[in-house]
């Protein structure tokens, strides 16, 4: 995580996975941690091995991303004029081996593939309810990015 570059404004923060002997406790977030936005909505969403989601970006929302299970690939896109990171993409696996979340604020482009070939689950904890004339599309193809 050192070596990541983080794009002005969003957060990566380790969570901790607390080992109990019935069952592992994964944190996900509270009130008091840095990232936190409010809250309005969670919900749960799989993406298949192989499958790219293409991009997409919330004008008004902050995302709190968790990947429990499996292994997903966010690439995240920067394009707001004026910022230090405009232009540049950044690049992260989540999964139980980098247990993290990954809190993305509003008008940050960011597409997303499932790397396990078992079940990649993610969860969103956000600020504000879905609304979709609150989201911009992108056909995968709008930035020259390497998958």
């Amino acid at each position: 995580m050192d070596k990541l570059k983080l794009i002005s404004g969003v957060k990566l923060t380790p969570l901790d996975i607390i080992s109990q002997p019935m069952g592992d406790v994964f944190h996900g977030i509270k009130k008091s941690d840095d990232g936190y936005n409010g809250f309005e909505e969670a919900y749960f969403s799989t993406i298949y091995f192989g499958v790219i989601k293409p991009w997409k970006k919330h004008i008004k929302m902050t995302l709190n991303i968790i990947v429990p299970i499996g292994e997903i690939r966010f690439v995240l896109y920067d394009d707001r004029e004026g910022s230090a990171t405009n232009g540049k993409f950044m690049d992260i696996n989540l999964s139980i081996n980098n247990y993290c979340r990954l809190t993305v604020p509003p008008n940050i482009w960011m597409a997303f593939e499932g790397i396990s070939e078992k079940t990649n689950l993610l969860m969103n904890i956000s600020n504000l309810e879905h609304d979709p004339n609150e989201v911009v599309r992108e056909k995968i193809n709008k930035y020259d990015y390497n998958w």
